[in-house]
């Protein structure tokens, strides 16, 4: 943990934001939802609109990690501000849903953005296919200029398959699609040594590079019915972030254009990853054991080696068992092992598309498939 002063915290926002590819926003239902009107606070998301206007406009790729489906819905059901049993909150988010999908595709209308609906539950995390078809549905949406809205899939979620807060689903989201940042805007501008509201000597903690039992003890959670994250959900989100080459920013979102204020100094407690996002994912694909061996041609084994993918095309044969997603080892023509990669197909569909055109593989499996066998960022030289 450091203590660094003000003006240099201030510099290190601007020159994180500045750097990042791809930036993952994290918005709670205390900040989107007026508690008084149980309404969206429409003028707030707009100016959310215009800062993720500005980002994209400078050539980043921007994810929402958004709550506020059973706020919504809550209010729209009539519904008591009392914890509810799981049948009602699933109720209330099937009913706020729509409205909260509405709401971003309005405010984003008017920078001519496309927005993208994504429900999710942990189970697709935990499911090595359903994992996959996460990841290259926000990657090809992030490579068509979309700004995916992610929630939580509430209406079919169960505890035993539930992120149970958008912190950590934030984090899961922030290490699928490689970004660089997880801003998480919240109604508290960082961590503290204590509770400031409780504790008058408690300080701001401006950087921390590694959570430690003296971060994890610094926090307190005060968690109410209108949002579940606290402190702790937020520490745990920085864990996995730091762990798979992300930074992670806690700044209080209350005032109008939150990310460029933050941008510019708003204080904030920076999560700082000594991991480069790409890297980290590889350094795993690395030491992951392989299932089985594709072997490749020499016009295969040039393309990799100059940092491309590897098109079904160049294949000659595979050995092993391996389902898609599972790690493999890619052979030369000569029997040298070249690198390790995640293959988007099963060993029997690499044996019925070896040497193929990627635009006869559709016809050789009876289905569309994926242009590449192992995407660039998938394998580890």
């Amino acid at each position: 943990m450091s203590t660094i002063n003000k003006t240099k915290t201030n510099a290190l926002s601007k020159k994180i934001i500045d750097a990042a590819d791809c930036i993952v926003i994290k918005i709670g239902s205390a900040l989107l939802v007026d508690e008084k009107s149980n309404s969206v606070r429409e003028n707030w998301l707009g100016s959310v609109a215009a800062d993720v206007h500005r980002l994209k406009s400078e050539g980043k790729r921007v994810v929402i990690v958004s709550s506020g489906s059973i706020a919504l819905g809550r209010h729209l059901l009539s519904l008591p501000a009392t914890p509810l049993n799981l049948e009602k909150s699933q109720a209330a988010a099937a009913v706020g849903q729509i409205f909260l999908a509405q709401s971003y595709k309005l405010s984003l209308d008017k920078y001519q953005i496309v927005a993208a609906q994504i429900l999710v539950t942990a189970e697709d995390s935990q499911n090595r296919r359903r994992y996959l078809n996460c990841r290259a549905t926000l990657l090809k949406l992030l490579e068509m200029g979309v700004v995916p809205i992610v929630n939580e899939n509430d209406t079919i979620a169960t505890d035993e398959i539930k992120f149970g807060d958008n912190d950590r689903l934030a984090a899961q989201i922030a290490s699928l699609c490689e970004a660089n940042v997880l801003v998480l805007l919240s109604d508290v501008d960082g961590l503290y040594t204590s509770n400031p509201d409780q504790d008058r000597k408690a300080q701001h903690v401006p950087i921390v590079r590694s959570v430690t039992p003296e971060v994890e003890a610094m926090v307190k959670d005060n968690e109410s019915h209108f949002s579940k994250g606290g402190m702790k959900t937020k520490i745990d989100a920085a864990r996995v972030c730091m762990s798979t080459g992300s930074h992670m920013v806690i700044t209080s979102g209350r005032e109008l254009n939150p990310l460029r204020k933050l941008r510019s100094g708003h204080t904030s407690t920076w999560f700082l990853s000594s991991k480069d996002p790409i890297a980290a994912r590889k350094q795993w694909i690395f030491n992951t054991k392989p299932k089985g061996k594709i072997f490749i041609d020499l016009g295969a084994e040039i393309a990799i080696l100059k940092g491309k993918s590897l098109l079904p095309a160049g294949v000659i044969k595979c050995e092993g068992r391996f389902q898609r997603g599972d790690t493999v080892m890619i052979i030369s023509s000569k029997g040298r092992s070249l690198a390790n990669g995640l293959s988007c197909y099963s060993d029997e569909e690499v044996s019925l598309i070896k040497g193929c055109q990627s635009s006869e593989i559709a016809t050789v499996l009876g289905h569309p498939g994926r242009s590449v066998l192992i995407h660039r960022n998938d394998m580890a030289i």
